[in-house]
């Protein structure tokens, strides 16, 4: 089971910690409602005191929220989360991230092909496969936690550095989806999911990926664990003071982009073109549509907000793109 608990662990921080689950989400898909009581102003505007960045799309009969969340808000950020729970359960709909549909078959085919996930293919070492200079870091960081990373899958030796020994998602708060999902669904407000994406492709995209597809998560874990833990506080701070290009130049940020799966050119497409079509199928729909995305998603060069932008969406909120020459 060891290789199923790394392997969860992996796919945890890829999805923003979303947990892997095949758990039928039939709760999500309650008939649409208008909630009575708060107007959409009102509903914006308790939305925007939570703290967390966000984005407003006006549209002819309602408003879109874009909230951009990052995993692992630590406790030290001082955001109002109370604020972002009371403008969800005012909401007309709300929509947050799928969760990978994996079935009991997939588990199995898991247990037993796990080593194909967590080892490098045939015996190779990362010597094999890294330069002088990688070698030498991952080297050192090997002799400062006392771990052997020589056969160890890049991909997994990086959430290894950024989850247990750069200890991001320690000392943390619950994420926006959490507090967004338990509000609306007290609220008998309506959830919606992007197409959830099926365990089978998931597993097969990562086994069919070659080592060297993940050297580039390995090289940024690697970076934000030599740094250490004041990117963590740094990161949640930029992203409270709404400084979007901060917190996307952080490096533990970059760390968790460069990863799979949204290093994936095909399979993070297809996420990122879902939460597109999600949001674009929200505007003729009445009153607030409330989304929350991961702020890479959102924010990322050719990401959601500047694909809304190229088909002409009058987008409202902190600048996302970095300052000429930053």
């Amino acid at each position: 089971m060891k290789p199923l608990f790394k392997l969860s662990t992996a796919a945890a921080l890829s999805f923003a910690i979303a947990p892997l689950s095949a758990q039928d989400t039939a709760e999500d898909n309650a008939a649409e409602s208008s909630p009575a009581g708060l107007s959409s102003n009102t509903i914006v505007v308790t939305a925007q005191r939570s703290g967390a960045p966000m984005w407003t799309i006006d549209t002819a009969s309602g408003t879109i929220i874009l909230v951009g969340e990052i995993a692992a808000v630590p406790k030290s950020t001082p955001w109002q989360p109370d604020r972002l729970k009371e403008a969800s359960a005012g909401a007309s709909r709300v929509i947050i991230r799928a969760q990978p549909k994996v079935s009991p078959g997939d588990v199995f085919r898991l247990i037993f092909k796990g080593g194909s996930f967590t080892k490098l293919p045939d015996k190779t070492v990362s010597s094999d496969y890294l330069d002088s200079t990688q070698l030498a870091r991952l080297s050192a960081l090997e002799t400062k936690y006392d771990k052997d990373y020589a056969r160890g899958s890049f991909l997994m030796t990086g959430f290894d550095l950024l989850a247990r020994r750069l200890d991001f998602d320690d000392e943390t708060v619950k994420d926006a989806t959490e507090i967004v999902h338990k509000a609306a669904k007290k609220a008998d407000v309506p959830v919606q999911r992007p197409a959830r994406l099926k365990g089978k492709d998931l597993l097969d995209d990562l086994a069919n990926a070659q080592p060297a597809s993940h050297i580039p998560c390995l090289t940024a874990a690697m970076t934000a664990t030599e740094i250490g833990p004041d990117l963590i506080e740094l990161r949640g701070d930029d992203w409270r003071k709404f400084d979007v290009p901060a917190v996307m130049a952080n490096p533990l940020e970059i760390a968790l982009s460069q990863c799979w799966p949204w290093a994936d050119a095909e399979l993070g497409e297809e996420i990122r073109s879902s939460w597109v079509a999600m949001i674009e199928a929200s505007v003729p729909a009445e009153g607030v549509t409330l989304a929350v995305l991961p702020l890479r998603v959102l924010a990322e060069d050719k990401g959601v907000l500047d694909q809304l932008e190229a088909r002409g969406f009058d987008i409202a909120g902190p600048e996302w793109k970095p300052s000429e020459g930053e």
